[in-house]
C-alpha cells in the first residue's frame, strides 16, 4: 500500500498544506500589512519547503525507498507494476531530491516529479532576492520594514 501513497500522497499532501497555509498567510497579510518583498520571501520559502517535501516523497525516500519504487511480492521480491522486471537498487540524493530506481532490464526510472527541482530552486531564489531587497531597504532608509527605527 505504500506505493499507492507514494503515487498519490505527495500531491495530495502538497495541496492540503497549501490550503492549510493560506489562512495564516492571509491573516498575516491583512493584520501586519507586510511589504511586497516580505510577502514574496515567505511565499518563496513555503514553495521551496513544499517542493523539497514532495521531492523526497515526504520522508519515504529516506525511510523506505524500496516501497517508493516498486511493490513487494509475496516472495519478498520488489517488482515493477507490470511485474516484468525486478528492482536491483535505489539511489537516493538529498539535494536536489532524487529517487532513482534501477531495474534488471538495465533502465532506470526517476520517481521525483519533474516540477520538484525547478520549484525548489525558484522558491530559494525568490526568497534570497526578496530577503536581499528587505536588507537593502532597511540599510538604505535606516528603518525596519514595519516602520520602526533601528536601534530604538
Amino acid at each position: 500500500m505504500a506505493s499507492l501513497f507514494a503515487s498519490l500522497g505527495p500531491p495530495a499532501i502538497t495541496a492540503l498544506l497549501f490550503a492549510v497555509g493560506t489562512l495564516p498567510f492571509a491573516v498575516w497579510v491583512t493584520r501586519r500589512k507586510p511589504s511586497q518583498p516580505a510577502r514574496w520571501a515567505v511565499i518563496g520559502i513555503v514553495a521551496a519547503i513544499a517542493a523539497y517535501g514532495a521531492g523526497t516523497v515526504y520522508g519515504l525516500a529516506f525511510t523506505s525507498p524500496l516501497d517508493v519504487c516498486a511493490d513487494k511480492t509475496g516472495d519478498g521480491v520488489y517488482m515493477d507494476a507490470g511485474r516484468d522486471f525486478r528492482l536491483t537498487s535505489v539511489s537516493v540524493d538529498g539535494f536536489p531530491p532524487s529517487i532513482t530506481c534501477h531495474w534488471t532490464s538495465g533502465h532506470s526510472t526517476e520517481m521525483v516529479w519533474f516540477w520538484a527541482a525547478p520549484l525548489l530552486y525558484a522558491g530559494l531564489a525568490c526568497s534570497a532576492v526578496c530577503s536581499a531587497l528587505l536588507l537593502i531597504s532597511r540599510y538604505k532608509y535606516g528603518k525596519a520594514p514595519g516602520g520602526n527605527e533601528i536601534g530604538a
